[in-house]
């Protein structure tokens, strides 16, 4: 997973107490509803962090695309999430 979008941090992490924090799942809601979500929390907050596990995290990838299509996100080089 490379590159971080306007206040959209990507993490694989699986518990995260931060009020911006949406932990996606590609079986229990369907994409749109993270992705209106996630706007509305750029929207109030200026960001938002997506985390997933296994097979969701390619559904937190579309949504940082559909975001940064939006205008609502941009793409960084070279950001470790590791650190």
């Amino acid at each position: 997973m490379e590159g971080v979008t306007k206040g959209v941090n990507i993490t694989d992490s699986s518990y995260n107490n931060n009020k911006n924090h949406i932990q996606v799942s590609n079986t229990k809601k369907p994409i749109f509803f993270y992705v209106n979500l996630a706007k509305r929390y750029v929207e109030q907050n200026n960001e938002v962090e997506l985390s997933a596990l296994g097979m969701a995290i390619a559904t937190v990838v579309t949504i940082a695309d559909i975001l940064k299509n939006n205008g609502l996100a941009f793409e960084e080089e070279d950001h470790d999430f590791y650190n």
